[in-house]
């Protein structure tokens, strides 16, 4: 039966595992990314049965930092000791540090809530933090088999079907064994084979970056005193984000007690691939920093380059950025597959939104199941796209514009107002529950639906996505056009700050 309280009521206090009835929904999910955990986890709290594939003989928890918006991360208050071991993570109210790529400091080391103070919003509520990846699977891997959660690995998916007389969407892994659920949700990443199903097959573009990232051992900056003394920590061992701003390029560092970081955006070089697992030696990236463009006249700060000598073998990844157009389509005909995270809609690693849009996705779909019930699988499935297909085509657009901002400061501005060196973070994005947000409009968006309203002439609740913004299906080529031509890239109409 569809939960009987209504949205305000369902989302007024902390609703733990166990305390939802069974819903008798059988939920298979494929892939043990952010969105595959998360979803595990929620549909499992909002009764639904679950089972999960993974196509590698265990799931992958390496990597270096990524963002997780505040959007992302509300919903850890029904997992009380997910939060805590969250907090205990988290880069809450790190350091932040802005330079010039040459070294010269463009904003003061400040932590996350003054330069939030300064720029009149919340220092307590801030917009999100920025995290370690291993940490945060990790914590998620644990709170998945600590649940007991069926996950089989080493089940490769090929091909995704469904079957409407059944009411049963199905998957064919590699060796030819079928698996069947009342709903299959797809979170296996760019390339999902459920794209042929659902229609939603787009062609990667190359962007012509890519980015140079690793991540290690603090201890190796101890063969450079030097080094190890620049990029130290804040005082009480407190973490620091360095933020390195430079013509067609920017770079990232990060301080821990335990690791360091770096990430720098820079031209392809031949030797990029979109895989996490590709390596490249430390000789190609100092050759790389001299020949950016605009290095004629002021170079990279030589700290940055005795940073990047002291990176150990093997840890530098050249990962390739490639983008492409919203797909229009994540759902199969029936609405029993149901793409969900990088399988719906891809993010820039460097747009400080894919992680975050992937847990919001999951959130969302646990949500409009446990509303709906187990008669209204379809229903629930389609409502939860019409909550999530126009935010994530604004959040994708968001963090194409937030990328030419990095690429391409204008120092001139940012001396009158150093705020312009940041990327936006609006609160349509951060301030959004997406768990509240479907319990407080299913019933009307399926009533809509009814009535034939199509998504983007919705007005039957608040949109949660910039207000006044009407959807228009954009590409990247259009994109691409407007920056070779110098053109700043247009977000469309709407209160996008």
């Amino acid at each position: 039966m569809p939960h009987a309280l209504t949205g305000r009521d369902s989302t007024m206090e902390s609703r733990p595992v166990g305390t939802y009835d069974s819903t008798g929904i059988d939920v298979l999910i494929v892939g043990t990314g952010l969105a595959g955990l998360v979803a595990a986890l929620e549909c499992v709290r909002k009764g639904h049965n679950v089972r999960v594939l993974e196509r590698n003989e265990s799931i992958n928890t390496a990597g270096d930092m990524y963002f997780m918006g505040l959007s992302a991360t509300r919903f850890m208050k029904h997992w009380p000791e997910l939060q805590e071991e969250y907090k205990r993570i988290s880069l809450h109210n790190a350091w932040i540090e802005t330079f010039k790529h040459s070294g010269e400091v463009i904003i003061k080391p400040l932590r996350v809530a003054d330069r939030l103070r300064d720029q009149g919003l919340d220092p307590d509520t801030p917009p999100g933090e920025f995290q370690m990846r291993p940490l945060v699977y990790k914590m998620f891997v644990s709170a998945v088999e600590k649940l007991g959660v069926s996950v089989e690995f080493n089940r490769r998916v090929v091909d995704y079907y469904e079957d409407e007389e059944k009411g049963k969407g199905g998957c064919v892994t590699d060796d030819g064994k079928r698996y069947e659920a009342d709903v299959i949700i797809a979170a296996d990443g760019v390339g999902s084979k459920s794209q042929k199903l659902v229609g939603g097959q787009v062609r990667a573009r190359p962007s012509g970056r890519a980015m140079w990232r690793a991540a290690f051992p603090v201890e190796y900056l101890d063969q450079n005193p030097k080094v190890k003394e620049f990029f130290k920590l804040m005082p009480n061992k407190e973490s620091i984000v360095r933020t390195w701003l430079g013509p067609s390029t920017y770079a990232l560092t990060l301080t821990r007690e335990d690791v360091m970081v770096w990430i720098m955006n820079h031209d392809v070089t031949g030797t990029e691939k979109e895989n996490w697992n590709n390596t490249i030696d430390k000789e190609e990236v100092l050759e790389g920093m001299d020949k950016m463009p605009g290095m004629e006249v002021h170079k990279w700060a030589p700290i940055f380059r005795e940073l990047v000598e002291c990176t150990p073998p093997n840890t530098i990844v050249n990962f390739e950025l490639l983008w492409r157009d919203p797909q229009p389509s994540w759902t199969s005909p029936g609405a029993r597959v149901i793409q969900i995270g990088d399988a719906a809609h891809s993010y820039l690693p460097a747009s400080g939104n894919g992680a975050t849009q992937a847990i919001e996705d999951a959130i969302s779909i646990a949500s409009c199941l446990e509303i709906g019930g187990k008669d209204n699988v379809p229903q629930s499935v389609r409502t939860h796209i019409r909550f999530r297909f126009i935010r994530n085509a604004c959040a994708q657009k968001l963090g194409f514009s937030n990328a030419e901002l990095l690429q391409d400061t204008d120092w001139d501005k940012v001396k009158l107002d150093p705020r312009r060196a940041a990327p936006k973070l609006p609160r349509w994005v951060w301030s959004h529950d997406p768990e509240a947000y479907a319990y407080e409009n299913y019933h009307k968006a399926v009533e809509s639906m009814k009535k034939g309203v199509r998504m983007e002439d919705e007005q039957g609740f608040e949109p949660n996505y910039p207000r006044g913004y009407k959807y228009e299906p954009w590409s990247i080529e259009k994109i691409m056009e407007d920056m070779r031509a110098g053109v700043p890239i247009e977000l469309g109409a709407g209160d996008w700050d």
